[in-house]
């Protein structure tokens, strides 16, 4: 069985539910059993700006008697994040980090124009 999902937005990305069944499969060679796991979407909080909804949503995973939610602006950031914790076994997952103001302005500078 695959993991359960739940929305109360309008359901989860085409682009998510094609590559969540090689996230299951990490998940069954780890010894996990994704039919344990519940997924809930929800919005991270109302909209700010009249007629836009919100930027960024609360994906609650819950496990057994264990869960957590982490806050991410689309399905595709956050099912990376899930893979990555689904292969740390014994650590965190790292966060990915942005380059910094001076590194992105070089970048742009090196570019040919």
């Amino acid at each position: 069985m695959s993991i359960i999902l739940q929305s109360t937005v309008g359901g989860f990305s085409a682009q998510f539910m094609r590559k969540l069944p090689l996230v299951e499969q990490a998940m069954r060679e780890h010894g996990l059993e994704p039919s344990e796991f519940v997924i809930s979407k929800d919005y991270a909080s109302t909209a700010t700006i009249p007629l836009m909804g919100p930027f960024f949503f609360n994906y609650s995973v819950y496990f057994g008697e264990e869960t957590f939610t982490v806050t991410e602006p689309n399905d595709m950031v956050f099912l990376d994040y899930f893979f990555k914790r689904v292969l740390a076994a014994d650590g965190p997952p790292e966060l990915p980090r942005r380059p910094g103001l001076i590194r992105r302005l070089f970048g742009w500078m090196s570019e040919p124009v």
